[in-house]
């Protein structure tokens, strides 16, 4: 395929047959899958699968994360014609990478959700394929490290993000985006030991052993160091990637339910994920795009470029034998 194929090339999500390959199709036209990958419930083949998670909660300030996954594919239709710059392959082609849809849920049961999001992922993952996981407000991650943990045991979490959510609630029937880590922790989902979060840059008064790599850390000793220190602190244990876009500061991602000045450039992070490479990378997710709050789409974009750095990851990890 190539570019002249935008003639006769349509609805990719829907009318292709490999699930390997670039595509090539008009990015203001055709059904928005995310990478206008094909839609497809069947994991037969499949290694690994993109899909979203329309929830927000109670976010701090500003709901309609729950619009997240919807605009980053829409964003990503601006990707899928080249192999990603900086990365000497191309995961598109060499791993058959679909998009799996969203979590069904009903939005009047919302305690019912957290089951049908550990659900939904540990049904992909017995199908053999990974996740990455398009949100949707930060707690979705919990649920999502509940299904991992399942089949890996304890992950080292890599947590890009301007707040810890380590702070403490010993409620595990409240469904809080600023307590996942917390109830990670206390649940034995991940070892705090392993796991660093990166980019904070508000007070929390127990870390609860995680180890915090602060934005002005990374501003002042640059994305090379950190992208080491990271890869120090995690070593070879099995980790599970989550970028809250609150992450970047709002010059670059205004579109976030929590803005918090002095954070990452789109720049620094996407040297800090290109330079991670070769973690033991299984799982990720990207969360808290609030499209309402952002007419430019600039959120959305960052958030379709770092699901596809996650993406890269994870293929890295499978090609070098993690």
């Amino acid at each position: 395929m190539a570019l002249e194929d935008a003639k006769t090339k349509i609805d990719d999500a829907f009318t292709r047959e490999d699930l390997k390959g670039l595509s090539f199709e008009n990015a203001f036209a055709g059904a928005t899958s995310f990478l206008r990958r094909k839609y497809t419930k069947d994991l037969a083949g499949v290694d690994l699968a993109v899909t979203g998670v329309p929830f927000d909660q109670a976010v701090t300030h500003r709901t309609g994360t729950r619009f997240g996954p919807r605009a980053i594919r829409e964003a990503s239709t601006l990707q899928p014609y080249d192999p990603p710059y900086g990365w000497d392959f191309d995961p598109l082609s060499e791993f058959a990478v679909i998009d799996y849809g969203d979590v069904a849920f009903d939005y009047a049961k919302v305690w019912e959700t957290p089951g049908l999001i550990e659900a939904h992922i540990a049904g992909i993952l017995a199908g053999g394929a990974g996740t990455v996981t398009l949100g949707g407000d930060h707690f979705i991650t919990l649920p999502i490290l509940k299904a991992y943990a399942e089949k890996f045991g304890p992950l080292a979490l890599i947590q890009f993000d301007a707040h810890s959510d380590t702070w403490q609630d010993d409620d595990f029937e409240r469904i809080d985006h600023g307590t996942f880590v917390y109830k990670a922790i206390k649940l034995g989902l991940i070892d705090p030991g392993k796991s660093v979060q990166v980019g904070i840059r508000t007070t929390n008064p127990d870390s609860w052993g995680m180890n915090i790599i602060d934005a002005r850390s990374v501003h002042e000793n640059g994305p090379h160091a950190t992208a080491a220190r990271i890869r120090e602190i995690v070593g070879d244990h099995p980790a599970y990637l989550t970028f809250d876009i609150d992450a970047l500061d709002p010059a670059y991602a205004p579109g976030t339910g929590t803005p918090v000045w002095g954070g990452l450039s789109s720049g620094q992070a996407a040297m800090l994920l290109r330079d991670i490479a070769g973690v033991n990378l299984v799982g990720g997710d990207v969360v808290e795009v609030s499209p309402p709050f952002d007419t430019t789409g600039a959120t959305a974009v960052a958030g379709a470029h770092v699901a596809m750095e996650i993406i890269c990851l994870w293929a890295w990890t499978r090609r070098t034998g993690g």
